[in-house]
C-alpha cells in the first residue's frame, strides 16, 4: 500500500473507481465517465485542495478529495469525497486514507476534519468507527429549483 498526492494524472482512474463505487449497491447512482471526471476535477481545481490516492499493488484502489477552509473557530479540513473500489473494500484502505488525512491536517495546522455522509448508508458506520461524531444540531438542506 502506498498513498500519494492526487494530481490531474490520477483523475480518469479515480473517476472510474468513483463510478464503480457509486453506481453499485447500496448507492445505485448513474454516473458516467464524463460527469465523474468533471465532478472530481472541480474539487481538484480548488485553491485549497488536498487529495490523496491509495495504491494497492501498483493499482489505484481509492481516493480522498478534500479542501481546507476557514471556520470561525479554526481552520479545518473538509472531506468532499472518499471512495474505495468495491473489490478493494474491507481491507482497511479507507481507514488508511482517513489516517493520512489526519496526519495532513496535523501537519498543516488544521484543527478539525469535517464531512457530510448519508445517515442510512454503510459509510455512516465507517466514519463513526473512525471517531467522527454527529455535529448536532447541524442539518443539510437543499432545494430543487428545476421543475420535475
Amino acid at each position: 500500500m502506498n498513498i500519494q498526492a492526487l494530481t490531474k494524472t490520477h483523475l480518469e482512474a479515480c473517476a472510474e473507481i468513483f463510478i464503480d463505487t457509486y453506481n453499485s449497491p447500496p448507492w445505485n447512482y448513474q454516473w458516467n465517465l464524463e460527469g465523474a471526471i468533471k465532478y472530481l476535477s472541480e474539487y481538484l481545481s480548488s485553491a485549497d485542495f488536498a487529495g490523496f490516492v491509495l495504491y494497492d499493488n501498483e493499482e489505484i484502489a481509492g481516493a480522498i478529495l478534500a479542501h481546507s477552509k476557514t471556520w470561525w473557530t479554526n481552520k479545518q479540513l473538509y472531506i468532499d469525497e472518499l471512495f474505495i473500489a468495491p473489490k478493494a473494500q474491507k481491507k482497511g484502505f479507507g481507514n488508511n486514507l482517513i489516517n493520512h488525512a489526519e496526519k495532513y491536517a496535523l501537519d498543516n495546522d488544521l484543527k478539525t476534519i469535517t464531512l457530510m455522509t448519508h445517515k442510512f448508508m454503510p459509510s455512516m458506520k465507517f466514519y463513526e468507527n473512525n471517531d467522527f461524531i454527529h455535529a448536532q444540531p447541524f442539518v443539510l438542506l437543499f432545494k430543487n429549483v428545476q421543475p420535475d
